[in-house]
Formats: C-alpha cells, structure tokens, sequence
C-alpha cells in the first residue's frame, strides 16, 4: 500500500531525508519512531502529495504521489501534527465540511467514524479551538476519516495528549486496522511502537532499521544490566571511567548499562545490579550508537 525508493530531501544545507526506502502491506498499522527532528514530518508531506521529494519515487495504494496526486488526495487521511482544522467552526461543522469535500455525508460514513465521534458527540456544538487536547485529536482523526481511506497517515498524533486518551487512540487505531484500513504513524514515544505491527527507527533522515518490535528486542546483542544506587548521577560518572563498560546511559531513575565482550562488572554494595530485558528504546540508542 504504501513503497518508497530512495526518497531524499534537503532544505538549503540541512539534510531532512536521506536514501529512504521502505514499504506498508495493507491493512498494517505502521510506525516510524525517531526523535523531533528526524525527517518524519517531511516524509509524511512527500507520501501526501504535500510536498516534494529532491529524489526519488513513492507509491500510495498503487499512485504515484507527484503524477497522480489528485487522485491520491481522495484515498488519502491525513492528520498532521499540529492541530489543523477551524477553530472557528463547531466539532459538527468541521466534520460537515469535510465531509462535503470529498463528496460524501457524514451519514454515509458514520459506521466508520462512530466509535470517534460518539464521544465528542455531546459537544459538536462546540467551536474546535474551545476543546480539549483529547478531543481535537477525536476530531481531527474523524474528520481524516470521513472520506474512508485506504491509507491513513497519522503525523504524531498523541503528542502532548494525557495519558488515558493516548490509550484511548491507540484502541481506536486497532479497530481501524481490522476495518482493513492501512495505518501509518509516526511518533517519538518509544512505548507506543510496540502496539505497532512493523516499525522504522529513523534518525537525520536516515532509516537505521526496519523490523517488529518483538524482532527488535530478540535480536539486542547484549546483556542488559539496569543498576541503581542513592545516586546515581554519581553512579553515571564512575560507570563512563569503566573499562569494561561499553553504554550507560539514564533510564527513568536507573541506568542501564552494556559490557564489552567479556567485561565483568564488580560493584560497590550500595549499588543494585539486575540483569534485565532491553526495550524498543535501548534498541534504538544501541543502533544509534553503531
């Protein structure tokens, strides 16, 4: 549903994406995870026809996104970043409007949208920019998907969200995908991609890799230690002079903490050493590091 080869984009002297090349099977909830900065944003406004590519090709459900872009925008759901529908308008008039876009009624589609939009319902009277950062996401999400898309593309949609809507959302986006609908999201919130089917770890504009979020942390080449003392900023200090550490680095309120092969670490009692599992985000500074 969604292919792309060798993709590259730069802005003046700053390299936003560079030899990018991955592809989507349908009906897959996707991810692209990286920091800010990593050349999300950009890629998602190449694949939407909204901006584009130095070089390099991409297909979207089968149409090229600079010749068939017209026809693309109307397979397409797009929910950027940053909040982007009236704030003027009520909760039902950007949804109307929308709708009346693409040629359809929100009648036609409500089946796809009600599980959404029962829970802003009681407020459609009330202007977007008035509601919460929850529901401008509800919204914006509805209103993406009024047209019914084959693919959506989801531009960080939870950031700066409350934690019980960020569950929320991710349930919702699950129920999408059994609708048969192909789901790209990008975020830097390495807990979310593990409720992702694949995802791409992506850093200055380059993918480092591509897996499941289960392969990544099979495939961790490593022991991982997590260690613990009263504190550990001093901890970090004397872990970096180790020569038989190889990483450590702040996690929460520990340090986790590789060893060069055959490194054995000897600690001072105060401190707690634990071997542990590594997750998603231990994958990605340990490929960062290479």
């Amino acid at each position: 549903m969604v292919d792309i080869h060798h993709i590259n984009k730069s802005y003046k002297d700053v390299r936003a994406l560079h030899n990018v090349s991955l592809s989507v099977e349908k009906s897959e909830l996707f991810g692209l995870i990286g920091p800010d900065g990593a050349g999300k944003t950009s890629l998602f406004r190449i694949l939407t026809s909204l901006l584009l590519a130095d070089s390099g090709q991409a297909t979207v459900d089968g149409l090229d996104v600079v010749k068939d872009y017209k026809e693309l925008r109307t397979r397409i759901g797009y929910m950027p970043g940053r909040f982007s529908l009236y704030q003027d308008l009520s909760v039902e008039e950007n949804l109307d409007f929308f709708a009346t876009i693409f040629n359809t009624t929100v009648e036609e589609n409500y089946r796809l949208i009600a599980p959404i939009y029962s829970q802003i319902e009681p407020f459609k009277k009330r202007r977007a920019g008035k509601l919460s950062g929850g529901m401008k996401q509800k919204l914006a999400l509805s209103c993406a998907l009024i047209h019914k898309p084959t693919v959506l593309f989801l531009d960080e949609p939870t950031t700066g969200v409350d934690p019980v809507s960020r569950k929320e959302f991710w349930e919702i986006l699950r129920q999408l995908k059994a609708e048969g609908i192909t789901i790209v999201v990008s975020t830097p919130y390495m807990d979310e991609a593990v409720l992702c089917d694949r995802i791409a770890l992506i850093l200055h504009g380059e993918i480092l890799s591509i897996d499941t979020p289960q392969q990544f942390v099979a495939q961790f080449p490593k022991k991982l230690y997590k260690a613990e003392a009263d504190n550990n900023f001093r901890l970090l200090e004397k872990l970096r002079k180790n020569p038989a550490v190889e990483s450590v680095y702040m996690f929460g309120e520990q340090l986790h903490v590789t060893l060069i092969e055959n490194g054995e670490l000897r600690m001072e009692n105060e401190v707690r050493l634990e071997e542990i599992l590594p997750t998603v985000e231990d994958c990605f500074i340990q490929l960062m590091n290479q």
